[in-house]
């Protein structure tokens, strides 16, 4: 039991000592564990607001009760308070944070600026150089829509750099005006840096004067009879005018915002945040933070806030629901915050919590019935407890090549992506069939086993058989409050009618199409779609691997450099040592490794 007065009385005599500038301030317990981490415009001011314990919530008071001593980090500006506590909070994981269980990362639109002749293309990741990056688009769905519409507006290239430097004559795209051919010369490169120019214009709003400059320039080649340039631009203008009729009408006036809103129910919250992006709507994304319990909405929006923006660009507006510290805010991130309480902003943001509402109730009878399958799963299966980490296996190979294991993870909360992984196996005489590969993989798996990641149940796709040659292969592994289950298809290999083996119990089927044995046959499903998936790449990627790779001193360069010049692997493999010489950068003995590699 925790003692308040004691917690309280530690809390009053760090507030004495509180520094009233702007900072970082950690509570931390008795064992020297982080309690929360909280940032502030005057440190001082912030935390005296804990004293008045009858105020705060019962999360609050019993956070209170635990300090035993707070540290405070003193800095110029709120921008760097909000990285600060960003960097410690991902380094704590303090009890009593919000934590935004943030694992989606969005695909933009991205132009590589740096390049003589830049490319428009889709992008995910960290941002590089001084490239331009437009979005983020909620779904991949959206980000093409808006790319395809693009490249028929300006005609920019979307050819990977290998592609466009070795093109002999225009592409496919060139045909049917998707691109304006930059890699055989058709477009000169101040004329190609001309529609970049507009590109960006237009993806940063600008798209009223680039349509009266582009009628303008079609009138003046009708004029001057050049039907097929005035056809173009007439193209061009007809593909901008379709992303303007697709403009909400509400959106119509914002160039770049992101829409937020909460909604709560129990312990649940949820976090709903809508993207625009020049006038129009690229998508939705719903965040569950964890350790939201007992937390008003306010205090919910503000940590999503300061959370998701700490490694993801800003947009030019932040329109929350909630009446967060909009001046706070707006200096932090550099940025204009709004919380709106009447007007057309408004409307946005009640439409956003709606969403929200509708997300959490569809996560709480989601739940529902998921806790309702793992029961009758604790039940059916005889475990000691409904589990909260589910793992499912599965093989995938092509008669031995490129084989991979997978292994999908389900908690109570659904699917755990983060916690997917994938197991490479190399075809051998002790990994020639599936029981092998099954044990390999799960030897693998136990030998990183640790508190954290033990599982309650495993299933593994497959028989009796598979099952021993589990068990046998685990035998020196503490098995102890884990159940493995093998399942294996029914009669017909009939979908709902399988077989569940368990060790030292007699196998039996569940009741056909009861909702367990769909929750059993969807998990069983997803660890089939993951190692499917897996391995396809795998093998896609091993048949773009050339000869070339292997061969000792040819680097990426080199490689270029020999396949530019014969075209193909093939053709460097029947060519002559001295043809071998003529290429920049391949020596005498270079060349000698080449040829003596294909004529071994």
């Amino acid at each position: 039991m925790f003692d308040i007065q004691k917690g309280l009385a530690n809390l009053k005599a760090h507030i004495k000592i509180a520094p009233l500038s702007a900072g970082v301030y950690r509570m931390i317990d008795d064992k020297g564990g982080v309690l929360y981490v909280g940032k502030a415009k005057s440190i001082k001011k912030r935390i005296t607001s804990y004293s008045h314990i009858n105020k705060l919530p019962v999360r609050l008071q019993q956070m209170v009760a635990q300090i035993d001593r707070m540290e405070f980090i003193v800095v110029e500006n709120e921008s760097r308070a909000l990285l600060i506590e960003n960097e410690l909070i991902k380094k704590y994981k303090p009890r009593y944070n919000i934590l935004l269980k943030d694992d989606k990362t969005f695909p933009y639109l991205m132009i590589d600026t740096q390049a003589d002749f830049p490319r428009l293309s889709k992008y995910r990741g960290g941002r590089k150089g001084k490239n331009k990056y437009f979005g983020p688009f909620a779904s991949v769905l959206a980000v093409n829509e808006v790319l395809s519409v693009l490249q028929k507006g300006f005609l920019l290239r979307s050819c990977r750099d290998a592609v466009f430097a070795n093109r002999k004559r225009p592409c496919l795209m060139y045909q049917i005006k998707r691109c304006s051919a930059p890699c055989v010369n058709m477009i000169s490169k101040e004329e190609y840096g001309k529609l970049v120019e507009k590109a960006i214009a237009f993806l940063e709003g600008d798209d009223d004067s680039l349509q009266k400059s582009l009628y303008e320039q079609m009138a003046q080649a009708s004029a001057e009879l050049d039907y097929e340039k005035a056809l173009v631009l007439r193209d061009r203008i007809r593909a901008l005018s379709n992303i303007q009729s697709k403009q909400n009408v509400e959106y119509s006036s914002i160039k770049s915002a992101d829409i937020i809103a909460a909604a709560q129910e129990g312990d649940l919250t949820a976090v709903e945040i809508f993207f625009i992006r020049s006038g129009q709507n690229c998508g939705n994304a719903v965040y569950f933070p964890e350790q939201a319990e007992g937390a008003d909405l306010r205090e919910v929006v503000e940590a999503f806030i300061g959370e998701f923006y700490a490694e993801r660009a800003v947009p030019k507006e932040i329109i929350s629901y909630e009446d967060v510290d909009c001046d706070w805010w707006s200096s932090a991130l550099g940025v204009k915050v709004l919380a709106p309480k009447a007007g057309n902003k408004r409307k946005l943001t009640e439409f956003a919590y709606n969403n929200a509402v509708d997300a959490l109730r569809r996560k709480i009878a989601l739940e529902a019935s998921v806790k309702a399958n793992l029961e009758m799963l604790r039940d059916k299966f005889g475990l000691n407890k409904i589990p909260q980490r589910i793992e499912v296996y599965d093989n995938s190979h092509n008669q031995g090549s490129y084989a991979i294991g997978a292994m999908i993870v389900a908690t109570p909360n659904g699917f755990d992506k983060k916690n997917y992984r994938t197991f490479d196996i190399k075809y051998t005489a002790e990994t020639r069939d599936d029981f092998a590969m099954m044990k390999e993989v799960l030897t693998r798996r136990f030998e990183r086993m640790n508190k954290e990641n033990r599982p309650d149940v495993i299933l593994l796709d497959g028989g009796r058989g598979q099952l021993n040659a589990v068990h046998e292969a685990l035998k020196d592994y503490d098995l102890s409050g884990i159940t493995i289950v093998g399942i294996s298809k029914g009669e017909d290999r009939n979908a709902g009618r399988e077989f569940y083996h368990i060790k030292d119990k007699e196998s039996f089927d569940l009741e056909y199409r009861s909702p367990l044995a769909f929750y059993l046959q969807n998990l069983r499903d997803e660890a089939h779609r993951f190692a499917i998936g897996t391995h396809r790449k795998k093998r896609a990627k091993s048949m773009t691997k050339s000869s070339l790779d292997e061969i000792e001193g040819i680097g990426a360069w080199r490689k270029k450099e020999l396949l530019k010049y014969f075209g193909s692997t093939k053709d460097v493999a029947d060519a002559s040592l001295s043809e071998l010489q003529k290429i920049a950068g391949i020596s005498k003995k270079t060349a000698e490794k080449i040829y003596n590699y294909f004529h071994n």
